[in-house]
C-alpha cells in the first residue's frame, strides 16, 4: 500500500508562506531562516517556488527523489523544484497547456542551476527511445556551450550568467520532448574589453587557453600565458573550483552531440582567437603636415597573425583603424581617427564580433535542436534571465536590466491575481477585489513612446550637433522633472537641489524593488553601440567562412545609409514580444534567494535576504495569496487526511466527497465564516483553522497508532505460539521417522557383512583351483619355448660363417683386379694427367646437377617461389640465371592457357590492386572473389525483361545495391547496372528506372578506408543529373563497382578520368544541403553489419564494426 504524505508533515517551519502566522517581515525572514539552516532550501508561496542557494551539493537531486516527486500532487510532498517542474510538465502533457516557468533572482542567487534542474528532471520523466534521448541529450548539452561564451566570472557569482535566455521546449501529443528553440537578450558584451576589478572575462577565453592542446595552440597563434592578452584580467585568472582545461574538453563533446561540424568549432576557435589578438593591437600618435593628429598602430605583429586567422588583407584593415569614411547622399568623406577614436574602433569592433558570434552559435544551435515534425507542438518556456541589479555604480546595462524585470514584475502581479480570481470564479467562491501597487507607471516612465526614457535617449542619439551624456540628462530633467518615481539634482522640481545623495551627473528611479542611482556617463555610447562602416567593410572582404555572414552589411553592393537601430530599441522589441509570449502560457514561478555575499555555505545574512525579498515583492505575493483564502484543497485529499477526526467517516465514507468534508466539519464545529466550498475544492480562509485541524489529526494518529500497536502485538504473540505448536508437531514425527530408519539401516549393514564374508571364502576356494591349472599349462609352453630357441640359434650360426666364406673371396678378387689395372695403366700416366682428371670431375659435376635439378624442379605455377638449393659456390651465376629463364618460360606457359575473358577480368584485378590496395581495408577479401559482372543474370531472367529492353548499350554490370536514405539512414533497394555510357538505378521489385546518369555527369566516386560497402557517386555540378544531388549506395561489391566504373570513364574517349576518392569524412549534396557522411570504428552490433545513423540534419555516421 502506498504511503501518502503531505506537505503538512514533519514541517520544519512553515512549507508554504501563505499558512505563516503571524505574517511579517520579521516572520517571513525567521522561517526562511529556520529552513535553510535544516537544509530545506525550497518553500511555497501558494504555487511560487522560493529558491535559497546552499552554496554546496546537496543529496535532493537524486534519481530516487525524480521518482517520488513523479506524477504527484503538487502540495503532496515537501517543497521542491521538482514539484514545480512535474507540476508544469503535467499540465503541458494532459491538459494540452503552454507551460512557461519564470526564474528570476540577483546574480549569484542560482537561476542556471535552478533552470538545468527543472530541464534535467523534465528529461528524466518524458518518453524514452533513440530519437527522444538524442534530442533531450541537445537540449541539455546547449547550456555547457552557451555557458562557456556567455558566462563569466563576478564578484558575487563564479558563473554569472551575462545574458537572458529563453528557451522553448516543444513536445508531441504524447509528451516526448521533439526538438526547442532558444532566445537570447542583451550578452553584455563591454565585458569582453574591459571587466571590474576581481571579475573575469567570458569563460571559453581561459578554457581555450588552457584546455587546447599545443598543436591547436599552435595553428591559432596563441600562447597559454594569460598576461600575454591585454583582454584578459590577471587579478581573478584562476577560480576555485573551476578546471578550465576540463571544461573546454566537455565544451567541445557538447558541440559534437549538439551538432556542430569539425570546421564549424575550428572557425569558431579562429574568431576567439582573433578576439584575444585584437585587444594586444595598440596605437601610437602621430601628427600631419596640417598639424591634425592621428594614430599608428605600434606593433604590425599581432595585427598581422589576426590578419591572417580571419583571412583579411592587413593594409585593409590597418587602414580601417586609420580612417573613417562618412557617407552623405553621393559624397564620401573621408577623416583621420586620433588614437583615442582608433581605440574607440578596436574596443568596438572587438565587441560586435563576439556578440555577434554568440548570436550565431544561439542561430547554429536552434538550427541543430528545433523540431522536424511540421504538426502543432506543445511549448514549455524556460526563461532565466538577470535578476534586478543596485550596484554602487549603475549605467545603461543596469538600467536595461532594471526594466526587464519591472515587466517582469508587472506580468507576474496580473498573471497571479488572474489566475487567483479564475480559480475562485471556477469554484463559485465570492471574489473580493485585492489592492496592490501597478507597476505600470514606472514602465511607462521607461518606456513611453513620447516621453519615455529610452524615447528620449533614442531622440538624443539620433539628433544632430554635439551630442553627449550632460545633454541627454539635461532633456530628462527638463521632460521629468515632475514624475513621482523620477529624481535629479538638476530637475526643476526643487525638493532634489539640495539632495547631497544625488550628484549631479546622475538619476535616480523609484522602482518597484527600491530606488536606483543611475550615472548618466557612457549611456549615449552605449545606446548607439556604432560600428564604423569601414571596419564592417573589411570585415567582409575576409575570407574566412564565418567572418562574411557576421558582417552582412559590408557588402559594398547593399550599402544602406539609414542608422541602424540603437541597443535600447532592440533590448525594447524583444520585451515587448518575450512579454507577448509569456501572456499566451500558464506561468510558473521561482523566485532564486542568495543567503550571503561570500559565496559559502551555512551563513544566512538577514539583511541580504530581506533586501532580496522585498525588491522580488514576495511579501505581497504572500499577502495577494492571503487576500482571499488562505488555504485549499480538492474534496477527496481533504476527506482522506482527517476522515479519522469523525466517527461518521472513519474508517471509510461511502458518500461522496464533499458530503463526507461537509460532515466532518459540522463534527469538528469549526466557525463557518472560516471556510467555504466550492465546486471542487473546501477553502480555508485562516492558517490558524488549518492549524487546529492538524493539532486534531496529530492527536488523533497518536491514539491510533497505540490501538495499532496493541492489535499488532497480540496478533503477533498469537502467531509465535501457534507457529511453536506447529513446529513442536513437525520435529517429533521428523524424529520418530528418523529412528526407525536408523534401526533399519543397521539390520541391514549386518546382513550384508555375513553375505560378504560367504560370498569371499566361496570365490577365494575357486582362485585357488583356476591357479593350479593354469601353472601346469605354462610350464609346458616355457619348457617348448626354449627347445625351439636352442634349434634356432645353431642354425643361424651356420648360414653366418657360410656368408663370411663367400664374402672373403670377393674381396680378394676385387683386390687382385685393381692390381692388374694399375699396372696397365702406369705406363699411359704422362704430365697433362691433371687436367684431364680436372675436365673430367667438372663435366662429372655438371652433369649430375643438371640430373639433379631435373628431379627437384618445382611447380608450373608462377606464384610458386620454390627453387633448388645451390651445390656448389662456383654455379651461383648459373643458377640464378637458370631460375630467371624457367621462371619467364612458366608464366609464358601459364599465359597461352588463357582466354579474351579470363585477360579481361585478370586486368581488372590489376586495376583493383593499383586503386584499392593499401588504402581500404575491404580489398584483401575481394581478391579471391572473381568478378562475375552480371550478379542478376540480366539477360536471361524473365523478371528483368522489361528493364533489359530499356537499356540500350550492353550491360557490364548488374547488381543489386542499397540507396541511403539521407533523413534516417536507412537503404532502400535498387538494381544497379553499368553500361559503356551511363548508370541506371532501377526499383527492384517492379524494374521501373528511377534514375539514368551520363559517365561524363560523374565528377568523382567517394569511399572510406575501411571494410564497409559504402559508395557516394558526385555529380558535377550544373549538369543535368545534379537536379536530385548525389547517391550514396552500399553494395557487398563494392571493389568489382568502383573499378569497373573506373575503367569504363578511363577508356572513353569523350570524358575525363573518373577521380576516386579514399577517405573516412566526405561531403555528399542531397538537393539544397551538403551532408556530412562519416565513418567510425564501433563494437559490432546487430550481428557484425554496418550500420548508419542520422545525427543531425548536416551529418550521417556510419558505424564500421571493428575487425580483429
Amino acid at each position: 500500500m502506498e504511503v501518502k504524505t503531505s506537505l503538512l508533515d514533519n514541517m520544519i517551519g512553515v512549507g508554504d508562506m501563505v499558512l505563516l502566522e503571524p505574517l511579517s517581515e520579521e516572520s517571513f525572514i525567521e522561517n526562511l531562516r529556520n529552513r535553510f539552516d535544516h537544509n530545506e532550501i525550497y518553500t511555497y508561496i501558494g504555487s511560487v517556488v522560493i529558491s535559497m542557494n546552499p552554496y554546496r551539493s546537496l543529496p535532493i537531486y537524486t534519481p530516487d527523489k525524480v521518482e517520488e516527486y513523479r506524477n504527484r500532487n503538487f502540495y503532496e510532498l515537501s517543497p521542491h523544484i521538482y514539484a514545480l517542474a512535474d507540476e508544469a510538465y503535467r499540465s503541458l502533457r494532459d491538459q494540452d497547456k503552454d507551460q512557461c516557468i519564470l526564474i528570476t533572482g540577483e546574480s549569484g542567487a542560482g537561476k542556471t542551476e535552478a533552470s538545468k534542474l527543472v530541464m534535467s528532471y523534465v528529461a528524466a520523466v518524458c518518453g524514452k527511445g533513440q530519437e527522444v534521448n538524442k534530442v533531450k541529450e541537445q537540449l541539455l548539452q546547449s547550456n555547457p556551450v552557451l555557458e562557456a561564451f556567455g558566462n563569466a566570472k563576478t564578484v558575487r557569482n563564479d558563473n554569472s550568467s551575462r545574458f537572458g535566455k529563453y528557451m522553448d521546449i516543444e513536445f508531441d501529443f504524447k509528451g516526448d520532448p521533439l526538438g526547442g528553440v532558444i532566445s537570447n537578450y542583451l550578452l553584455e558584451k563591454s565585458r569582453v574589453v574591459k571587466q571590474p576589478r576581481g571579475e573575469r572575462n567570458f569563460h571559453v577565453f581561459y578554457q581555450l587557453l588552457s584546455g587546447a592542446s599545443d598543436d591547436t595552440l599552435k595553428k591559432l597563434k596563441l600562447e597559454r600565458d594569460f598576461s600575454k592578452y591585454n583582454y584578459l584580467s590577471l587579478d581573478s585568472a584562476a577560480v576555485n573550483g573551476l578546471d578550465d582545461a576540463a571544461n573546454f574538453r566537455t565544451v567541445r563533446n557538447a558541440m559534437q552531440i549538439v551538432g556542430f561540424m569539425e570546421d564549424e568549432v575550428q572557425s569558431v576557435l579562429e574568431l576567439v582567437a582573433a578576439v584575444l589578438k585584437l585587444g594586444n593591437i595598440e596605437f601610437k600618435p602621430e601628427s600631419r603636415c596640417n598639424g591634425s593628429d592621428e594614430s599608428r598602430i605600434k606593433d604590425k605583429n599581432d595585427l598581422k597573425e589576426m590578419c591572417e586567422l580571419l583571412g583579411i588583407e592587413q593594409t585593409v584593415l590597418e587602414r580601417a583603424f586609420s580612417y573613417r569614411t562618412v557617407e552623405a547622399k553621393m559624397e564620401k568623406v573621408s577623416t583621420t581617427l586620433n588614437v583615442a577614436q582608433a581605440y574607440y574602433a578596436r574596443d568596438a569592433l572587438a565587441k560586435n564580433l563576439y556578440s555577434r558570434l554568440f548570436s550565431w552559435l544561439v542561430t547554429r544551435i536552434n538550427e541543430s535542436i528545433k523540431a522536424q515534425a511540421k504538426t502543432r507542438h506543445k511549448v514549455m518556456g524556460v526563461l532565466d534571465i538577470y535578476g534586478f541589479e543596485i550596484f554602487e555604480d549603475n549605467s545603461f546595462e543596469q538600467f536595461i536590466i532594471n526594466y526587464c524585470n519591472e515587466k517582469l514584475q508587472q506580468i507576474f502581479i496580473e498573471l497571479t491575481l488572474r489566475e487567483e480570481q479564475e480559480e475562485y470564479v471556477r469554484e463559485g467562491i465570492e471574489w473580493t477585489n485585492i489592492e496592490y501597487f501597478n507597476n505600470a507607471i514606472i514602465c511607462d516612465l521607461i518606456e513611453n513612446h513620447q516621453n519615455g526614457i529610452l524615447a528620449m535617449l533614442d531622440e538624443e542619439c539620433l539628433r544632430p550637433g554635439t551630442v553627449t551624456d550632460e545633454t541627454f540628462l539635461d532633456k530628462l530633467n527638463t521632460i521629468c522633472a515632475e514624475h513621482q518615481h523620477f529624481e535629479s539634482r538638476l530637475s526643476k522640481n526643487s525638493k532634489f537641489l539640495t539632495d547631497h545623495s544625488l550628484p549631479h551627473n546622475c538619476f535616480r528611479i523609484q522602482h518597484y524593488a527600491g530606488k536606483v542611482l543611475y550615472r548618466v556617463e557612457g549611456f549615449v555610447d552605449k545606446n548607439n553601440d556604432l560600428l564604423y562602416r569601414d571596419l564592417s567593410q573589411a570585415m567582409y572582404k575576409a575570407t574566412h567562412s564565418l567572418i562574411k555572414q557576421l558582417f552582412p552589411e559590408g557588402n559594398p553592393a547593399k550599402v544602406n545609409l539609414k542608422r541602424p537601430p540603437t541597443a535600447g530599441f532592440q533590448f525594447k522589441a524583444s520585451v515587448g514580444t518575450l512579454m507577448r509570449n509569456l501572456q499566451t502560457k500558464n506561468p510558473n514561478y521561482i523566485r532564486c534567494i542568495k543567503p550571503n555575499d561570500k559565496k559559502a555555505s551555512h551563513i544566512f545574512t538577514e539583511s541580504l535576504v530581506g533586501h532580496q525579498a522585498r525588491y522580488l515583492g514576495l511579501m505581497e505575493n504572500v499577502r495577494v495569496r492571503r487576500a482571499g483564502y488562505a488555504f485549499r484543497q480538492a474534496y477527496e485529499p481533504c476527506l482522506e487526511r482527517y476522515k479519522m477526526l469523525c466517527k461518521r467517516t472513519w474508517p471509510h465514507w461511502r458518500g461522496p466527497a464533499r458530503e463526507g468534508v461537509e460532515v466532518l466539519m459540522a463534527d469538528l464545529q469549526v466557525p463557518t465564516e472560516e471556510f467555504s466550498y466550492g465546486r471542487s475544492k473546501i477553502f480555508i480562509r485562516n492558517p490558524r483553522t488549518l492549524f487546529f485541524l492538524e493539532e486534531r489529526r496529530r492527536q488523533c494518529l497518536q491514539d491510533l497508532a497505540t490501538l495499532i500497536q496493541k492489535i499488532y502485538r497480540g496478533w503477533k504473540c498469537r502467531s509465535q505460539f501457534l507457529l511453536l505448536k506447529k513446529s513442536q508437531i513437525v520435529v517429533a514425527a521428523w524424529y520418530r521417522r528418523y529412528a526407525q530408519k536408523k534401526k533399519y539401516q543397521q539390520i541391514k549393514s549386518a546382513t550384508t557383512v555375513v553375505q560378504s564374508y560367504t560370498r569371499g571364502w566361496q570365490a577365494r576356494k575357486l582362485l585357488r583351483e583356476l591357479k593350479y591349472q593354469k601353472r601346469c599349462e605354462e610350464a609346458v609352453t616355457t619348457i617348448s619355448a626354449f627347445w625351439h630357441g636352442t634349434q634356432a640359434r645353431r642354425e643361424l650360426r651356420r648360414l653366418k660363417e657360410e656368408a663370411r666364406r663367400k664374402h672373403a673371396v670377393a674381396v680378394i678378387w676385387a683386390y687382385w683386379q685393381g692390381l692388374k689395372v694399375r699396372r696397365e695403366y702406369r705406363k699411359f700416366f704422362r704430365a697433362n694427367a691433371g687436367k684431364k682428371i680436372y675436365d673430367f670431375t667438372i663435366q662429372r659435376i655438371m652433369q649430375k646437377y643438371f640430373l639433379g635439378l631435373k628431379s627437384t624442379m618445382p611447380s608450373m605455377s608462377p606464384i610458386d617461389k620454390n627453387w633448388p638449393a645451390r651445390p656448389y659456390l662456383f654455379l651461383d651465376g648459373v643458377h640464378t640465371e637458370l631460375r630467371r629463364i624457367f621462371h619467364l618460360w612458366r608464366c609464358k606457359k601459364y599465359r597461352s592457357q588463357f582466354t579474351e575473358e579470363k585477360k579481361a577480368v585478370y586486368e581488372e584485378k590489376l586495376e583493383a590492386s593499383k586503386i584499392f590496395k593499401d588504402k581500404k581495408a575491404l580489398y584483401p577479401s575481394s581478391v579471391n572473389q572473381p568478378f562475375k559482372g552480371d550478379y542478376l543474370e540480366i539477360t536471361k531472367n524473365p523478371k528483368y525483361q522489361k528493364l533489359n529492353s530499356a537499356v540500350d548499350e550492353k550491360v557490364l554490370l548488374a547488381d543489386v545495391v542499397n540507396k541511403i536514405n539521407r533523413a534516417n539512414g536507412k537503404g532502400t533497394a535498387r538494381i544497379f547496372l553499368l553500361t559503356k555510357k551511363s548508370v541506371v538505378l532501377a526499383d527492384q521489385k517492379t524494374g521501373q528506372v528511377k534514375a539514368s546518369v551520363p559517365l561524363p555527369d560523374l565528377a568523382s566516386v567517394s569511399v572510406s578506408t575501411q571494410s564497409d560497402g559504402f559508395f557516394a557517386l558526385r555529380l558535377k555540378e550544373g549538369s543535368a543529373s545534379a537536379t536530385k544531388g548525389d547517391f550514396l549506395l552500399s553494395s557487398e561489391h563494392l571493389i568489382e563497382i568502383i573499378t569497373k566504373l573506373h575503367r569504363t570513364g578511363a577508356t572513353a574517349a569523350d570524358q575525363e578520368q573518373l577521380n576516386i576518392d579514399i577517405s573516412d569524412e566526405f561531403l555528399v549534396q542531397f538537393k539544397q544541403d551538403k551532408v556530412c557522411v562519416k565513418f567510425i570504428q564501433g563494437a559490432p552490433k546487430n550481428g557484425n553489419s554496418v550500420s548508419c545513423k542520422r545525427k543531425n540534419n548536416r551529418l550521417l555516421e556510419v558505424s564500421v564494426p571493428t575487425t580483429a
